[in-house]
């Protein structure tokens, strides 16, 4: 059996992140704006906004009014892959980019130019192997445990991270099953140097989701999230609810995605399908964004110091 791979080192992520952390934060659409990116950033982290909304793409400024820590973006490039978003995120002062949800390679030599770093979301092995082709400085591999949109056909993390990190010589950034410093461990031991968490941060005080959608969260179990493909939506992993049970039944949805704020903001929980990943049946309770980040990074390195020690 040939040797592991060695992995990236924490302290790379660190430096091309610009943050005193290696966690980012996920770009939940409607969620992940000024708010809770800005409390991200100044725990020390990555803060991402996301930009398929106006408003997440109008908080690129207003964070600025928040932190003046660094702050990522997400572009979904299945939603916004014209060049004028380029021109955006340069004006905003981003300099970290996630780009997820369709072809890398045709915004990365412009973002690029723009002197802007970008990881690529990837879920197999072949779109890692293509975001590398086009040039993306790193990777985001997330297992099919994590929320939202999802390749039916993926691997889990525990999978498909060591893969990536045995065939692609790029910086990695584990997402997917993420929650505290022992799934951060477990990453960094499967060959990440950093972790995203979307989930951990959706259920934090600093969230703007409904307290609803944060106690569903918490009061869910290790099969409390359902992974849905149907008619007209993209594959999809969600909180388990009577609404997305239906609709597994049914084999279609008569939500879809359009009343996600109503459910977001409103605390409908029922109004529609909530993205969520399989780690919620890992999260006991809402922390602060700031206890998260601390609390994660500092247990990641007493878990390996004590596995350490195990080995004898």
């Amino acid at each position: 059996m040939p040797d592991p791979a060695p992995g990236t080192d924490p302290s790379r992520v660190t430096q091309m992140l610009g943050v005193d952390i290696p966690i980012i934060q996920a770009p939940m659409t409607y969620i992940a704006g000024a708010q809770l990116a800005a409390a991200v950033s100044q725990a020390g982290a990555l803060g991402i906004i996301e930009t398929a909304s106006p408003q997440g793409r109008a908080d690129l400024i207003r964070v600025r009014d928040l932190t003046d820590r660094p702050v990522g973006a997400n572009v979904a490039l299945a939603m916004r892959k014209e060049a004028s978003i380029v021109d955006e995120l340069d004006r905003a002062g981003i300099r970290v980019v996630t780009t997820s949800s369709g072809d890398p390679g045709l915004l990365t030599s412009r973002l690029h130019d723009a002197g802007i770093t970008v990881f690529h979301v990837v879920g197999t092995l072949r779109n890692a192997l293509k975001a590398a082709d086009a040039g993306v400085d790193g990777l985001v591999v997330e297992g099919v445990e994590g929320g939202g949109f999802k390749n039916p056909r993926g691997a889990s993390t525990m999978v498909l991270l060591p893969l990536v990190a045995a065939r692609v010589p790029l910086p990695l950034i584990s997402a997917g099953g993420i929650c505290d410093g022992r799934s951060m461990a477990a990453a960094l031991t499967l060959g990440a140097g950093g972790v995203q968490m979307g989930t951990r941060m959706l259920a934090s005080k600093e969230s703007p989701v409904h307290r609803n959608f944060k106690e569903a969260v918490v009061a869910s179990d290790d099969t409390g999230t359902v992974l849905l493909s149907l008619p007209g939506l993209p594959t999809m992993r969600v909180i388990r609810t009577a609404t997305a049970e239906q609709a597994a039944a049914r084999g279609r949805s008569e939500t879809g995605l359009d009343a996600a704020r109503t459910l977001y903001f409103d605390g409908d929980m029922e109004a529609a399908l909530a993205n969520t990943g399989q780690v919620a049946g890992r999260i006991d309770e809402v922390e602060s964004v700031a206890d998260i980040v601390a609390d994660t990074w500092q247990q990641c390195r007493a878990v390996l110091d004590r596995t350490r020690a195990r080995l004898g």
